[in-house]
């Protein structure tokens, strides 16, 4: 784990920059995501052309699958991903313009399943009767799964070819053995602006004067508790931990863990899949606001539109704050390459 001791003796002489016999000891996945990112788009556009030719079934309430992109548009980004996976796959040299592209077709599919955040909430607390489709849950899971794959074929490409060292791509001189004590300035500047925002939603709330639920059933009162407990958790200790020592080392008073190293998967899962989460479904969100401003909709029931303008941008700065702060957490706990020391 990141506080445990690490080897001090001088690191392994730095390999030369990646060539065309290097890439021959780089990470077997940086091979092989591209050939998977090329079936699973093959597979998953096909069959958002077939119902797009009218063989769609019924997904709920939400009337869809994907947003932004959906049917024809879906069918033609995988087709695009599913080109870009054979390039990239097959390509023998650095190819800037090719990691740009793959980048913006994995963004375009990721922008597709924002509703897959509300699936998640829906499915982990029942009780607060979300709508969900089980035909649009397993859609916008298909998507969700081109646009990483798509995006770790692009990360292979770069691994393979980019920066000294053909298994990690980093450049620079050696990771130090112990991990710096303190994050860096931005990334607390990142954490606490994540604290800052979800505060200010949380306030906006009371501000506007929203009366709370009325009576609940016992299931649904226990939902809404754990989510605002969660919610809370995620908008304080979570971006906290990842620039606190106590992210790294669990604190001494904690009973079986005190002084033991945090596994980074506790902190860093959690992050990034809320991170991303809030940054695709308030981010089209916050789309979708500018064009009711603009013009506006009736909707039954629907929040006044100052609460939106600020709840939705606080959102999003969560999310921002939130993924800033643990790539630094990343950075600063990941263990050095064994071939080149870094």
């Amino acid at each position: 784990m990141a506080d445990q001791p690490r080897q001090t003796g001088s690191p392994a002489p730095a390999p030369a920059r990646a060539s065309g016999a290097d890439v021959r000891n780089a990470p077997r996945w940086t091979v092989r995501t591209a050939p998977a990112a090329l079936a699973a788009a093959t597979c998953y556009g096909l069959l958002q052309a077939w119902w797009a030719l009218g063989h769609a079934p019924s997904f709920g309430r939400f009337g869809t699958d994907l947003l932004v992109f959906p049917a024809w548009g879906a069918a033609v980004l995988c087709t695009a991903a599913a080109v870009l996976s054979g390039a990239l796959h097959t390509a023998g040299r650095p190819r800037p313009l090719l990691l740009a592209a793959t980048a913006t077709v994995a963004g375009a599919l990721l922008l597709g399943c924002p509703f897959l955040l509300l699936d998640v909430v829906g499915v982990l607390l029942p009780g607060l009767h979300i709508p969900f489709s089980l035909t649009g849950f397993l859609s916008r899971g298909g998507c969700l799964a081109v646009s990483l794959l798509l995006a770790a074929a692009a990360l292979g490409h770069r691994r393979r070819w980019w920066g000294d060292c053909p298994r990690c791509s980093r450049t620079g001189g050696p990771v130090h053995p112990d991990p710096p004590a303190r994050a860096p300035r931005w990334a607390w500047w990142a954490a606490y602006g994540a604290v800052a925002s979800c505060w200010l939603r949380i306030l906006a709330q009371y501000a506007l004067g929203f009366a709370g639920p009325g009576r609940l059933s016992s299931p649904q009162a226990a939902s809404l508790a754990l989510f605002e407990v969660g919610f809370v958790l995620a908008g304080t200790v979570l971006p906290l931990s990842l620039v606190h020592r106590w992210g790294r080392v669990f604190p001494r008073w904690m009973p079986l863990l005190g002084r033991r190293s945090v596994p980074r998967p506790l902190l860093l899962g959690p992050a990034c899949a809320i991170s991303v989460g809030l940054l695709v479904y308030f981010g089209v969100g916050i789309g979708q606001l500018v064009g009711e401003t603009i013009h506006p909709v009736a909707h039954d029931g629907a929040l006044p539109l100052p609460f939106l303008w600020v709840a939705m941008p606080a959102y999003w700065l969560w999310g921002l704050g939130l993924g800033v702060a643990a790539l630094s957490y990343h950075r600063r706990t990941r263990r050095p390459c064994r071939v080149c020391g870094r």
